[in-house]
């Protein structure tokens, strides 16, 4: 194994990263072949980049990100330059110059959410530049062209002397004197061997099941510890798990192993996802369903109502003429309607992850739609009940507040 590029400095391991960049492939591509050219360039099985890219996108952003840089300083096979570069006129590329503009003005949204991410999509950053310079200083021999050698020369048979009745005229190597012309025209001792054995065939691979030994280790762990460790939740064991995968993944890359590792680690992911966005206060079986209350006294006012999956509806309508009340209502997934009197006071906060919320007759819908509404005193003008309401759907949803 060749470890020149794993003596190079930092500057100089960079330098020959962009000198012998990958070239995206034409064939064997998804879309525009920077995970089959990262992946061909480092002796890579290219689906486990293009799983690193889709968890970078979805974590911190950055996975989005290098995928249109990618794009666009990769030159694709047969192609003088990089689209970038070619936009600058220093070659030729296949890619048209209106679809590199459109790619560099995709960048800017790219990089709004990137940046939006905070401290997530810098560590995403740094952890991708850590990935591509390790990977670069260990393998990047892998994929370079090979230098040529003194074998690539012709060579020139030559010819052995023979008379008109084509016998050998001058004696062979292992009888330089000529002591037995009449054996001249047997082989040379030694000149062709019995064929080498063929090399045995490569052990199964046990990165999976070294890893699947690591998974099922930790979780055990986790629910050993769960009773002592408060924080100890479901997203932080499938967080857990979901990097112990990674490890795998990647060192399944190196050995041509631990592929089906890929099929646990994808739903595993969109679980993961679904627990962070949709239900980051964890999720309980127990509040799924409608909830319906049309409570009569102020007393009977809950400070909060709360539900995973559902709808809440709430009728204030026959609360008492004056005091105050303040409560929230949060669904998950579902749908949060409130009706209040006619002539009270309402201050109120309606929001969705996405969706729609309609609040006493101010709207908005799409993504993180978010009204509030302040001091609308009714018909009446001020005075009388007093409402103070905070109304969220986290996720898919929609809010609505109607008078009575």
């Amino acid at each position: 194994m060749n470890n020149a590029h794993g003596a190079l400095g930092v500057e100089d391991t960079l330098k020959d990263f962009w000198a012998t960049r990958p070239r995206r492939p034409r064939r064997g591509r998804k879309v525009a072949g920077v995970a089959a050219a990262i992946g061909n360039r480092y002796g890579m099985d290219p689906l486990v980049v293009r799983v690193a890219f889709v968890v970078a996108t979805f974590y911190s952003g950055a996975g989005l990100l290098f995928y249109l840089l990618g794009w666009l300083f990769l030159a694709e096979e047969g192609d003088e330059a990089s689209p970038a570069e070619a936009l600058h006129g220093k070659g030729r590329s296949s890619t048209s110059t209106p679809f590199t503009i459109a790619l560099c003005i995709a960048l800017i949204p790219a990089f709004g959410v990137f940046f939006d991410r905070t401290l997530s999509g810098w560590l995403g950053l740094a952890v991708v530049f850590g990935l591509l310079f390790l990977l670069h200083r260990g393998r990047g021999h892998l994929g370079a062209p090979p230098a040529p050698t003194s074998a690539d020369a012709p060579t020139v048979a030559m010819a052995t002397p023979v008379d008109e009745h084509g016998q050998r005229t001058t004696p062979p190597a292992w009888d330089p004197l000529g002591a037995a012309p009449f054996a001249w025209d047997l082989p040379e001792p030694g000149g062709s061997g019995p064929d080498p054995e063929p090399p045995a065939p490569r052990g199964r691979s046990r990165v999976g099941v070294i890893t699947l030994a690591a998974v099922f280790l930790t979780v055990g762990a986790a629910v050993l510890a769960e009773p002592y460790l408060g924080w100890v939740s479901a997203r932080h064991v499938i967080g857990v798990v979901l990097a112990i995968l990674g490890l795998g993944l990647v060192a399944g890359s190196f050995v041509r192993g631990g592929r089906g590792l890929i099929g646990l680690a994808m739903p595993l992911a969109a679980l993961g996802i679904a627990l962070t966005l949709v239900w980051p206060n964890g999720f309980s079986t127990n509040s799924i369903g409608d909830l319906r209350q049309q409570p009569t006294a102020l007393e009977h006012v809950q400070p909060e109502y709360q539900r995973d999956i559902g709808s809440i509806d709430l009728d204030f309508t026959v609360l008492p003429a004056s005091g105050s009340v303040k409560t929230r209502a949060q669904v998950d997934v579902g749908d949060v309607t409130v009706v209040v009197p006619r002539n009270a006071d309402v201050t109120v906060r309606c929001a969705a992850g996405i969706g729609s919320v309609s609040c006493l007759g101010q709207e908005a819908d799409g993504p993180s739609p978010d009204v509030t509404r302040t001091d609308d005193l009714g018909p009446d003008g001020a005075g009388g009940l007093k409402l103070d309401l905070d109304l969220e759907v986290t996720g898919p949803g929609s809010v609505e507040v109607r008078r009575g």
